[in-house]
């Protein structure tokens, strides 16, 4: 081992790139203030990052002084969520949160996050369109792919042949044989203009959900945008809408609907790190 030997996965930023990353985190600071967020900064232990990460491996585990099992902050949305609503709830009646902070998932991997939830708030619209603005200012004009969890849920209700781990891998060929020509045209919806052609043969329960995508779609100031209904997140929470914005194949941002008990948020995570490798190249 080389005496200064950095861990796979770690971060180490200097010179230009600690510079772009101070600028990323400013710029998305600024615009968030302006839209009425305030900043929160949670603890880096958790107890309960098992109800939002769907691959508990990923999770970098220790016991706490009675044992009990804690890990790593591996994602901040729900833990910001449960503070605000257990914490400090009685203290204040802000909804609207954003954070800058890293999670650490396993081994030693870590990764900068700019962070947004709007408690309460169920238009996605409302955060999508405040990423949207970042990267604008950022001079970024990535893709916005917009996707929607009741789908692949539903379609996995309507045929036996399918399970949620063939949305998890994208197992395209397997839907298509299975030869629905409304699921094959499912499969290949990208654009806005294709929906309503789609919306004349889908089952009813698949139409209020496309409905749901087209609006979204329509609400965002982002005109760089497609549709990607059997996508499935890997966030546990996302219960309807959710959007990944991707630029040259790196995800720079997620975010959706969700929620925590009975309460219905809406949030997203800006993930610097790709940003920064996009602006020092």
């Amino acid at each position: 081992m080389l005496e200064h030997e950095i861990p796979n996965g770690s971060k180490l930023y200097f010179g230009k790139s600690a510079k772009v990353k101070r600028m990323v985190e400013r710029v998305a600071s600024d615009v968030l203030d302006s839209e009425g967020y305030e900043e929160i900064l949670t603890p880096i232990f958790s107890y309960h990052q098992h109800t939002s990460i769907a691959d508990e491996t990923e999770l970098i585990r220790i016991n706490d002084e009675k044992n009990n099992s804690i890990s790593l902050r591996a994602d901040s949305t729900i833990d910001v969520v449960k503070i605000i609503e257990k914490r400090l709830g009685r203290n204040t009646e802000q909804k609207k949160w954003f954070y800058i902070q890293p999670v650490y998932t396993y081994p030693t991997k870590e990764q900068y996050q700019v962070g947004v939830e709007y408690m309460g708030e169920k238009d996605l619209s409302k955060v999508l369109n405040i990423a949207s603005s970042i990267f604008t200012k950022l001079e970024l004009n990535p893709l916005v792919q917009i996707s929607n969890m009741k789908i692949p849920n539903l379609l996995v209700d309507m045929f036996d042949e399918l399970s949620i781990d063939d949305f998890r891998h994208l197992n395209i060929e397997k839907f298509l044989n299975l030869k629905v020509e409304w699921l094959s045209k499912l499969v290949y919806l990208q654009h806005i203009e294709q929906v309503d052609e789609l919306l004349e043969i889908v089952p009813q329960e698949i139409k209020i959900e496309l409905l749901k995508m087209k609006e979204l779609c329509e609400k965002t100031t982002c005109k760089n945008s497609v549709l990607a209904p059997i996508y499935y997140a890997k966030m546990l929470y996302y219960d309807e809408l959710f959007f990944r914005v991707i630029k040259d194949n790196e995800v720079y941002a997620r975010g959706g609907r969700y929620k925590n008990d009975e309460l219905t948020s809406v949030g997203f995570a800006i993930y610097t790190d790709e940003i920064i490798e996009d602006k020092v190249k």
